[in-house]
């Protein structure tokens, strides 16, 4: 009913207020009709006109009347209509008549359904007495009758809970499901940040490698734009495999298999040979480690190259990766510190600072990055568990 339009729950209110009335009238019709056959059926009390063969009198005619009219609003008022059921059998017992207690029973009941349990068990002693004393009905009736009430109190209190149950792991449903798809997009938004980021200062360094050097040495310029080609090819493919991820519903799509540690030493070698001076190091005992760990890894690298390609001019930059016995140890360090510093993550540049610290926490680890005396250094520590 939640997803339903105003207009649709207004309707739906409406059809159940309605038919929460229709039966409320049959209810006091049928109660009423009882009562009056009950009320009736003997003799003749003295001072009562006889039209028939059926014995009519104005008053307790009236008074059943009434004390079945007042059912109708057993919803709203179901304590003052149980004392207003007692009252009019209260009036008929003296004139001589038996009232058969109908009223007062569904009264009894509507109480038990509609209001707190202590207010209907303290409803319960007196009515069950009175009924009992006025030779009306013995104490299983009201009993009964109570007993009714509250099962259908339970029921609907059963039945509301788990609607609301229901309702709550709805909503529950509906966050996570956001909660997922923030994450998706941040994800998203990170692999295609490392991959236009990289792939485009790469071309962009080698294209004006390669017209520098075009005048003097066009065999080398060529083999230059030969290797931007193939960066760019690369780029292209990396994007469309990401595209078609975005539009596969079921994610059956071709994934193509993700970066690890092991393709580090041709990552560092293309960015030699667009000019940077970088070299890389392993301590420690190299051994494989989850994917999504090596993937975090290898991203954090190919970021903080990249930001040392585009705002500094180094003569050395080194990459450093230290197995730890329980963390690995990701450094990049370069000495271009007379250079364009590399922007902050609270800048409006900074994505890719933020884009690997992000990184470095989902794989349950930390990133600083900071300027140092001579360049920048970024430093990213992951946690991998024992060693075998």
């Amino acid at each position: 009913m939640n997803r339903l339009p105003r207009w649709a729950r207004a309707a739906y209110d409406l059809l159940v207020a309605r038919r929460s009335a229709l039966f409320d009238l049959a209810l006091a019709v049928i109660t009423t009709g009882v009562e009056l056959g009950q009320l009736f059926d003997g003799e003749t009390p003295v001072g009562v006109v006889r039209v028939g063969v059926i014995p009519v009198g104005v008053v307790p005619v009236v008074v059943t009347v009434l004390a079945g009219s007042v059912l109708l609003v057993r919803r709203r008022a179901p304590l003052a209509v149980l004392i207003a059921a007692c009252a009019g059998a209260a009036v008929l017992v003296p004139l001589g008549y038996s009232p058969g207690g109908a009223p007062v029973v569904v009264a009894l009941a509507s109480l038990a359904d509609l209001r707190d349990r202590r207010v209907s068990v303290a409803a319960l002693v007196p009515t069950a007495l009175f009924l009992l004393l006025a030779s009306i009905s013995s104490l299983p009736i009201p009993i009964g009758a109570w007993a009714l009430g509250s099962y259908l109190q339970t029921r609907r209190r059963y039945t509301w809970a788990l609607e609301d149950r229901a309702a709550t792991l709805e909503r529950e449903r509906e966050q996570l499901d956001q909660i997922a798809a923030q994450r998706e997009r941040a994800s998203i938004a990170r692999e295609l940040h490392d991959i236009v980021a990289h792939s485009v200062t790469v071309i962009l360094i080698g294209v004006r490698g390669a017209r520098d050097i075009l005048p003097t040495s066009p065999r080398v310029a060529a083999e230059t734009l030969e290797r931007v080609e193939a960066s760019a090819e690369q780029s292209l493919a990396e994007l469309r495999r990401i595209l078609v991820l975005l539009r596969t519903p079921d994610n059956s799509a071709q994934r193509r298999p993700q970066p690890s540690l092991d393709q580090l030493a041709e990552l560092v070698a293309g960015y030699r040979t667009a000019g940077m001076p970088v070299r890389l190091e392993l301590t420690g005992r190299a051994r494989p480690l989850a994917g999504g760990l090596e993937l975090s890894a290898y991203r954090i690298v190919e970021e903080a190259l990249t930001n040392v390609l585009k705002h500094t001019d180094p003569t050395q930059v080194t990459v450093t990766l230290d197995y730890g016995r329980t963390q690995l140890d990701v450094t990049v360090e370069d000495n271009g510190g007379g250079h364009d510093p590399v922007p902050s993550a609270d800048s409006a540049d900074g994505h890719g600072i933020l884009g690997m610290r992000e990184r470095a926490a989902v794989a349950g680890g930390s990133l600083d990055a900071r300027p140092t005396a001579d360049g920048f250094l970024v430093t990213a520590r992951l946690p991998v568990g024992e060693a075998a």
